[in-house]
């Protein structure tokens, strides 16, 4: 009985030890804030090779739009910035050209991260890479080992390919060795294996450090943050695809991020989502809506982050004619969490498996085995043998009609017999069998769990399919409540009252609304006519103007927020 006491308190003890330590790392990475990313310019083969070359004054002008924290991505491999053989020398005046421009951030009260990216030698060849991988961090710990706390060492972006997870623990652990020699209290970032996502956080071993942060990227959906990406296959078609901030759409990202706030507090380390982000060529108001719920997301969870990124394809900042997106600024720094979007929904397919399998097929290819069962009012998929891919053992029901333009939402609830990884989409049943959806592709647990998905179709299908991939993995599941909805949004409701004050004019309007008594009102929100919310401003003692110069033009409804609050206004900006 002693000895069993012993122990517990010798565990009690090293908990709280790591709790101290950690603490200094938890207040540095809340002042971190919010971020932005200098993409496109020193990952880059060259500065200049993919045309956004770095500019004097952006430190002034990230600062001055209240951003905190730069993080600048540096592709150190190529052969004019470092030797491929030993001593694997840097070029005194690569390191040089860095050091001027972390200085100049600095210089501007931003806090600075620097990081080694894409290095394609490392992930293709670990093992030979190693030295030159551990000698460059030694060069650049070296470097800047006297300079203050504000410089923050990331120790390698996105790790993939043949640096798996097991060789990437070992990595991070040697590299980490490598700085501490002459930094020995600088903050470091590690990330995980599998491109730096949440997928590689069960595979993480975070090493006994007092001064080490997690950092995490995230661009779920992918489908939405990537679509009409030119570097990724079948984006084109993806183009038009929406977020609308419903509340399954929260729901998904909070059970994206639930494993990371378990680990974070389970390990006691401070969390950063080093890239998040849209591409250009989603809608505006989607990429508004999207950034701001995962901004304030961010913050609720005392997490920093560093949005992708400030002057290129994802930007805020235009170098050719010197203008900010204010519109994602104001996500980014300013909107306040807004309420999430309802819909009306019509059931068009609920699943009933209390006397039958309701249609539903198992299909199985390779070496694939399986068969189902109903067992209270659920389906049991039994998986004799996983087979080489997932998409070796299927669970299907077919003949599903989906319609051109209308927006649906898949749910389900799912358990497994142990943990094990599924996918879950609604898709074609011809070549090539991809998918109209987001595909739901996560953890299952031996709890039942609720997920979804919303989706818009960009064609007519009569015979579209609902797929659970289900191979790689013999762990039997269980699943029930299938449900496919129509959705369309709530209208708002536009009253006839008036505020009880003048109202805002001029009316069309183009890039700014007067109101003479704004300081009456919190908060001025921004619908279109079918009822989505596309901006919020919030609005300060004294203010009389709203700028609507980054609202695409349209017929608005705006609702104010507050006290004397009492109604709507339609309003056209042109």
């Amino acid at each position: 009985m002693i000895k069993k006491l012993l122990i517990i308190f010798l565990f009690s003890c090293s908990l709280y030890v790591t709790g101290q330590t950690r603490e200094k790392a938890f207040l540095f990475n809340e002042k971190l804030g919010n971020g932005i990313n200098y993409g496109n310019i020193f990952e880059a083969p060259t500065e200049t090779e993919w045309g956004n070359p770095w500019q004097a004054n952006y430190p002034k002008i990230v600062a001055d739009l209240g951003f905190d924290h730069v993080r600048i991505p540096i592709r150190w491999e190529p052969a004019a910035r470092s030797a491929s053989t030993a001593p694997y020398t840097i070029n005194p005046e690569f390191l040089a050209r860095i050091k001027m421009v972390v200085d100049a951030n600095l210089q501007q009260g931003l806090k600075v991260i620097i990081n080694m990216h894409h290095h394609e030698a490392l992930f293709d060849n670990p093992e030979g890479q190693k030295a030159r991988f551990l000698a460059q961090w030694k060069q650049i710990a070296a470097y800047f080992k006297g300079y203050p706390e504000n410089l923050v060492f990331e120790i390698l972006n996105e790790p993939h390919g043949n640096l798996t997870a097991a060789k990437w623990n070992q990595f991070l652990v040697a590299a980490l060795a490598e700085i501490r020699t002459d930094n020995p209290d600088r903050f470091v970032m590690i990330g995980t294996a599998d491109w730096g996502g949440l997928g590689g956080l069960s595979q993480l071993s975070i090493p006994n450090d007092p001064n080490l942060i997690l950092t995490i990227h995230y661009y779920n959906p992918f489908r939405f943050t990537h679509q009409g990406a030119e570097w990724v296959t079948d984006s084109q078609g993806w183009l038009g695809t929406e977020w609308l901030d419903s509340e399954d759409e929260r729901a998904t990202v909070e059970r994206d991020f639930a494993p990371l706030l378990l680990l974070s507090k389970e390990k006691n380390i401070p969390v950063h989502i080093g890239e998040f982000g849209a591409y250009s060529k989603a809608d505006l108001a989607s990429r508004s809506r999207w950034t701001t719920y995962l901004s304030r997301y961010f913050e609720q969870n005392k997490w920093s982050s560093a949005y992708w990124e400030f002057s290129a394809g994802f930007g805020i900042y235009e170098p050719k004619t010197g203008t900010t997106n204010q519109t994602l600024v104001n996500a980014l720094l300013h909107n306040p969490m807004p309420d999430p979007q309802q819909f009306n929904s019509t059931a068009l397919y609920t699943s009933n498996f209390s006397q039958s399998k309701d249609g539903w097929e198992l299909y199985v290819q390779g070496s694939g085995n399986g068969s189902t069962a109903v067992a209270g009012n659920a389906l049991q998929v039994t998986i004799n043998n996983g087979s080489s891919e997932s998409w070796h053992v299927q669970l299907v029901k077919n003949n599903i009609k989906l319609v051109k333009g209308k927006r649906y939402r898949l749910s389900f609830k799912m358990k497994a017999e142990t943990n094990r990884q599924f996918s879950a989409y609604a898709g074609k049943s011809v070549s090539p069998w991809s998918a109209y959806s987001d595909v739901i592709s996560t953890e299952l647990t031996g709890t039942m769990t609720s997920y979804a998905t919303t989706f818009v179709m960009a064609e007519n299908d009569n015979a579209a399919r609902l797929v659970f991939d289900l191979g790689k993995n013999a762990a039997d599941v269980t699943v029930s409540d299938i449900l496919l909805e129509e959705l369309t949004p709530q209208s708002l409701a536009i009253s006839t009252e008036k505020p009880g004050m003048n109202m805002p004019y001029p009316n069309p309007a183009r890039d700014q609304l007067n109101y003479n008594n704004l300081s009456l009102f919190k908060q001025v929100l921004f619908y279109d006519i079918q009822g989505k919310l596309i901006s919020s401003q919030e609005l300060m003692g004294g203010q009389n103007r709203i700028d609507i110069s980054g609202l695409p033009k349209g017929l608005y409804v705006l609702r104010f927020t507050g006290e004397n609050a009492r109604g709507s206004l339609k309003y056209l900006i042109q």
